[in-house]
């Protein structure tokens, strides 16, 4: 099957460092061409795949200081594709609503992955085009009335993430992800803070998170219970993950997935979660960690989550958010999509003969 990726231009993809979209083109891309597709990526130009790659901008946009109109790259990207449609079975859109319009004006099937919520605002685009082929990635994820074509979970690399049979001592608890305030790391410390323990915390800092880091999280990180670690690779996030004794995963906004919680569990750390988005989907509450409803009662669970089987985390992971897993999901909708397409160029085919065929006896 040829198939067309079409990946943010923020990040690079896999990125080097945080970027949970990118990372699951990536993974997903990458199967895809050991199973044999023909698929072009289209990325940022710095992007390392095994797939053919079609540069939509030289670098990261995110890395590029002399880039300023960012929306000029977002809306030419997935253009160029567009204008390229017949070269493909199927394009499957990583890009939100950028593509709507384009995919409505093609006959090739599009299949959009939402990797965002739904606001006010883009809500009204997505009902103009609900007829249109979504995956959602979550259940918790489907709060618009549109076509969803099937919910795939996004899958990791388990075998990238080296299982810890045991937490670092002294022990510490972890948090990992964006500094903006629906990530909750000013309520990862106030957990740590009320429970006493330790926390290391780690994640990017974009510029429209510097004011809430700056106000509400450096002035508590001391370097003693409250640790920032900065960005960190894939190794030194694993070890992170790794050595906890649990995650923190306080969100403040509808997750709708939430990788870090897959990648804490393979390495056999519970995740300790806010109810929210995709939370009770990802977390088997008592089993791999707690789904809780206050950030108080986050606090209480830590207690018993440091007693959870941290096999029982990994297994939990390969079972369910194992990359097969997500891209065999994606194949079959990429099959009903492309067969229903077959079908409907078969039906209206065999419609124009039969209608060819009466006008000619009537003759």
């Amino acid at each position: 099957m040829k198939i067309a990726q079409i990946a943010p231009l923020w990040e690079q993809v896999p990125p080097t460092t945080y970027g949970g979209t990118e990372l699951v083109v990536s993974r997903l891309t990458d199967e895809l061409v050991r199973r044999g597709h023909e698929v072009t990526l289209f990325a940022s130009g710095d992007s390392q795949t095994l797939a053919h790659l079609e540069a939509g901008s030289p670098c990261a946009l995110r890395l590029d200081p002399n880039i300023k109109e960012h929306s000029i790259y977002e809306l030419q990207h997935p253009a160029n594709v567009f204008q390229r449609a017949g070269e493909f079975d199927i394009i499957h859109s990583h890009v939100g609503f950028w593509s709507l319009p384009l995919a409505a004006m093609v006959s090739t099937p599009t299949v959009h992955t939402l990797h965002g919520t739904f606001t006010r605002d883009n809500s009204k685009i997505y009902r103009q085009y609900h007829t249109q082929a979504y995956v959602s990635i979550s259940d918790a994820q489907r709060l618009l009335n549109i076509n969803y074509a099937a919910t795939v979970y996004n899958g990791i690399s388990v075998d990238l993430f080296p299982f810890y049979e045991q937490p670092q001592q002294p022990p510490y608890l972890a948090f990992l992800g964006r500094f903006s305030p629906e990530k909750g790391p000013q309520h990862a410390i106030e957990i740590a803070k009320k429970t006493g323990w330790r926390l290391k915390m780690a994640g990017k800092v974009d510029v429209v998170d510097r004011e809430f880091f700056e106000r509400d999280v450096a002035p508590h990180i001391d370097g003693k219970q409250i640790e920032f670690l900065g960005e960190l690779n894939h190794s030194q996030k694993s070890e992170l993950l790794g050595n906890a004794s649990a995650t923190l995963f306080p969100i403040a906004w509808c997750e709708p997935f939430g990788l870090v919680m897959a990648e804490s569990m393979a390495t056999g750390t519970p995740v300790i979660a806010r109810a929210m988005g995709s939370v009770p989907e990802v977390i088997a509450n008592g089993e791999t960690g707690y789904v809780c409803n206050t950030y108080e009662e986050m606090a209480d669970m830590v207690s018993k989550a440091v007693k959870l089987d941290r096999r029982k985390c990994r297994e939990h992971v390969e079972l369910n958010f194992s990359v097969a897993r997500m891209v065999d999901g994606y194949e079959a909708v990429y099959e009903q999509l492309v067969g229903d397409r077959n079908f409907r160029n078969w039906f209206n085919s065999a419609l124009r003969n039969s209608l060819e065929s009466i006008t000619a006896f009537k003759r």
